[in-house]
């Protein structure tokens, strides 16, 4: 596979990274421990080396897992992981923290369960409104001076804080949802990334899987899938989006492609600094999705795909409002 650099921070990595939640966390039950290890390394072997992760997923597991998958392999690989939140004692999110001393002591346990003496990308998970962002940048400026921390990210940061924090602590790589059902980063946030120079690291490529075109109007998910409260995966608007799947399959099977290729080759089409981070549970989607990397989309085949989405409606938010309030400050 061949290698991007994300913006102008020197930071290369492969141009498909493997995005772990799913293995711990998010989409039901966590996957059984040697097969997640087995995946994560059969991923490396393909020619991965960017793998996301972060103190959430389980939280804690996440990490833990990743630290043992990639131990054998650690100097070869790039491992970004995040910061911003508490915990209760169940393991729940309860509420944001990116103070300066949370920061640091969330880096120094990830240093420890990721088995590494420095974390490669380290991203604010979300923006936290009651610490000014300066302080985040600047606390994390520290960390790098520190070795501690070689690169600084954000997650679903707006454009006035990606510019006040780059201003602190170049910002290495942005991580926000997009793909060819959830376009906004267009408008305003890839033209600024391209005039900063910051790399651009898509996360749920394939549309939290329906993307691919095995989820439908009929499909059901596990108790613990978060997709049963986004408004997005409400049988009725997995009904009207099926125009969209239907019409990438189409594309698909001229180009001798799966739906899911398709969409991940849109986005690596799009600019050279996006890294695409999708994530599975499935050896053979991995490899699938590995395949992505050599279908090449034509400018012909962009501009019949943009025409085509042009007519297209999404239905549904892809968040409740409660989670959509913490992405774009």
């Amino acid at each position: 596979m061949e290698n991007r650099t994300l913006g102008k921070s020197g930071l290369e990595v492969s141009a498909l990274g493997l995005g772990c939640m799913g293995l711990s966390y998010g989409y039901g039950p966590a996957t059984e421990k040697q097969a997640a290890i087995a995946l994560i390394r059969t991923a490396f072997e393909r020619g991965v080396t960017f793998f996301d992760t972060a103190e959430a997923y389980g939280p804690y597991r996440n990490e833990e897992l990743l630290g043992e998958a990639l131990a054998p392999m650690r100097n070869e690989v790039v491992i970004a992981t995040k910061f911003g939140f508490d915990f209760d004692a169940e393991g729940g999110q309860s509420g944001m923290n990116s103070r300066p001393e949370q920061i640091r002591k969330v880096a120094d346990a990830a240093l420890k369960r990721l088995k590494t003496d420095g974390i490669d990308l380290f991203y604010q998970h979300r923006v936290d409104p009651n610490v000014p962002i300066e302080d985040v940048a600047g606390t994390v400026k520290d960390l790098i001076n520190e070795g501690k921390v070689r690169h600084f990210g954000l997650s679903e940061a707006g454009p006035q804080t990606i510019r006040k924090a780059h201003a602190v602590q170049p910002v290495a790589a942005l991580q926000s949802e997009y793909s060819l059902w959830w376009r906004e980063p267009e408008a305003e946030i890839l033209p600024l990334l391209e005039e900063l120079g910051i790399g651009f690291v898509p996360f749920s490529p394939l549309g939290k899987g329906f993307l691919t075109g095995a989820i439908n109007a009929d499909t059901t998910f596990d108790s613990k899938d978060f997709r049963n409260v986004v408004p997005r995966f409400a049988p009725e608007a997995r009904k009207a989006n099926q125009a969209l799947v239907d019409l990438l399959g189409q594309i698909a099977a001229r180009k001798g492609a799966t739906s899911a290729q398709v969409a991940l080759a849109w986005l690596l089409a799009q600019k050279p600094w996006i890294v695409p981070i999708p994530g599975t549970t499935k050896l053979h989607r991995l490899e699938e999705n590995i395949g992505a990397a050599a279908v090449q989309l034509t400018t012909d085949d962009l501009g019949e795909i943009d025409g085509a989405l042009a007519k297209v409606t999404i239905e549904g938010d892809r968040y409740p409002a409660h989670l959509q309030a913490r992405v774009g400050r």
